[in-house]
């Protein structure tokens, strides 16, 4: 898989999700104690939300295609001052990583994904989460007005994430996600997914 048409969403000023800081649906997880361990985010573009939970002190490994967002994300890392890991690396392909993660944080990237690719990718992530840990995915939802592109239905991420997938959805909710096109942030799920 090729980074090259995520990597020029980044090349002419900020790309649509690019809010400037982390999302607040993550802001509000980190204050809730949601995060533990070792924390992977996957898709971090340029890392706000990863240099965010890094900041609250966790070991966090931030992964993305874009070679554009990664080097605007550790030039951040090092502007702040913030220890944070960030390395080019195919979601659909985590295992190659070598490394198990206790939280794994996906906003943004599950619905950016064909049917046919998410079975791949929901293995992939079960293969770097250690078994108790916890997935999060902040993804569109198909339901209200002013949806983002590639809305998922509720059905959609349960299909996802159904038994037979080392996946056990644990709390499924409606949310929100900042955008540069949407006010108040676009319809979206957070799911909680934990490892079984």
């Amino acid at each position: 898989m090729t980074g090259v048409p995520w990597d020029a969403s980044y090349q002419d000023g900020p790309a649509p999700w690019d809010v400037g800081g982390p999302q607040r649906a993550i802001v509000r997880l980190g204050a809730d104690g949601g995060f533990a361990g070792t924390v992977l985010d996957a898709g971090c573009g340029r890392g706000e939300n990863a240099l965010y939970v890094a900041a609250l002190g966790f070991s966090v490994l931030g992964v993305d295609v874009a070679e554009t967002a990664l080097a605007t994300a550790r030039a951040q890392a090092v502007e702040r001052g913030i220890d944070v890991e960030f390395v080019a690396a195919d979601a659909l392909q985590l295992e190659r990583l070598g490394r198990k993660f206790e939280t794994v944080l996906d906003c943004g990237l599950f619905h950016t994904f064909d049917g046919d690719e998410r079975r791949g990718y929901v293995a992939s992530l079960a293969a770097v989460t250690e078994h108790g840990g916890t997935l999060y995915v902040l993804c569109f939802s198909d339901e209200g007005p002013d949806t983002g592109p590639h809305p998922v239905s509720r059905e959609e991420l349960e299909t996802a994430f159904d038994s037979g997938s080392g996946w056990n959805i644990t709390a499924l909710e409606p949310e929100r996600i900042e955008t540069r096109y949407h006010d108040d942030g676009a319809p979206a799920w957070l799911a909680t997914i934990n490892r079984v």
